[in-house]
């Protein structure tokens, strides 16, 4: 009876649930973080406290909401449940994976061009506080993936809390809550990915991050496994981490060499990298679609 009420509940008090659910969670999750006999302003607590993060902000409230609202495993085009084999769900995993590292060049080039637009001179301020929330969130960053002597045991840490965790609680929560909401699948993909690209409140890196989202949601839509938008997202977050190791500390670039991939001189691996990615997504959406019963939906 209570999962019926709520599940025939309005879309928009679905999301006012949802996010009184995040709140409560979150508020949790802090207080716990704030009571551990921890040094909270050290690296290691705010990593700690990221982590924590992904489970009060994003997979303790999805699992909820997933269960209160009857959300049950996710609908391809055709409108019926996947039923994929073992090799094909393999072969999806694997094209998945390749889309995500072919991209990498894309995603940088596209990020370089997003840096260069600048607003108006009436919007001055809001530029400025764009730059400064940028500038903390990259020397954030920075301070999670500096590592003592290269050390193997911090990039561990690393690829589970800010690419695994972030993979399955933000696709749990987005691709597997908020893109349910909305009839119409593809309004419910670019919205949902406008909502996923806005609350990173990192505006320089908003267009190729909202295209990212649409990707995953179409990933969603065209397989329905809620799974291969995890693997996806979680590898692009660990290409990040994985990348910034290699570089920093076995190639010796700089980070600006390192963000510099597909631009500048190497523009030509964008060149020579955007229609192979074009190719695997094609392909990805072609093997996935021909698995369903029926593709007569809305495609």
């Amino acid at each position: 009876m209570l999962k019926a009420r709520h599940k025939d509940l309005h879309p928009l008090l679905k999301v006012a649930e949802w996010l009184l659910v995040m709140i409560v969670c979150t508020a949790a999750v802090f207080a716990v973080w704030r009571v551990l006999p921890i040094n909270h302003a050290s690296t290691g607590a705010l990593l700690l406290f990221q982590g924590l993060q992904a489970f009060g902000v994003f997979i303790i409230p999805a699992i909820c909401m997933r269960y209160l609202w009857g959300i049950q495993q996710p609908t391809a085009i055709s409108g019926q449940p996947s039923v994929v084999s073992h090799q094909r769900s393999g072969l999806l995993a694997l094209l998945g994976v390749s889309i995500m590292v072919t991209a990498i060049p894309l995603i940088n080039s596209m990020v370089a061009w997003n840096e260069s637009i600048r607003l108006p001179e009436s919007l001055r301020g809001l530029e400025q506080w764009i730059q400064q929330t940028e500038a903390q969130a990259e020397l954030l960053l920075q301070g999670f993936l500096t590592y003592k002597n290269g050390a193997w045991q911090v990039l561990l840490l690393n690829l589970l809390v800010l690419a695994i965790l972030p993979g399955i609680g933000e696709e749990l929560a987005f691709r597997g809550v908020l893109q349910s909401l909305f009839r119409n699948r593809h309004v419910a993909v670019w919205v949902t990915a406008f909502v996923f690209s806005f609350v990173h409140f990192q505006f320089y890196g908003f267009i190729p991050r909202l295209l990212l989202g649409a990707l995953f949601g179409y990933v969603l839509l065209w397989s329905g496994q809620l799974g291969l938008c995890m693997l996806m997202h979680a590898t692009n977050n660990a290409l990040s981490v994985l990348v910034f190791y290699l570089g920093t500390y076995r190639w010796h670039l700089s980070q600006a060499e390192i963000d510099a991939i597909g631009t500048q001189h190497t523009w030509w691996l964008t060149l020579v990298c955007t229609p192979v990615l074009l190719l695997l997504i094609y392909l990805f959406r072609r093997i996935a679609v021909g698995n369903q019963p029926s593709t007569t939906g809305n495609q």
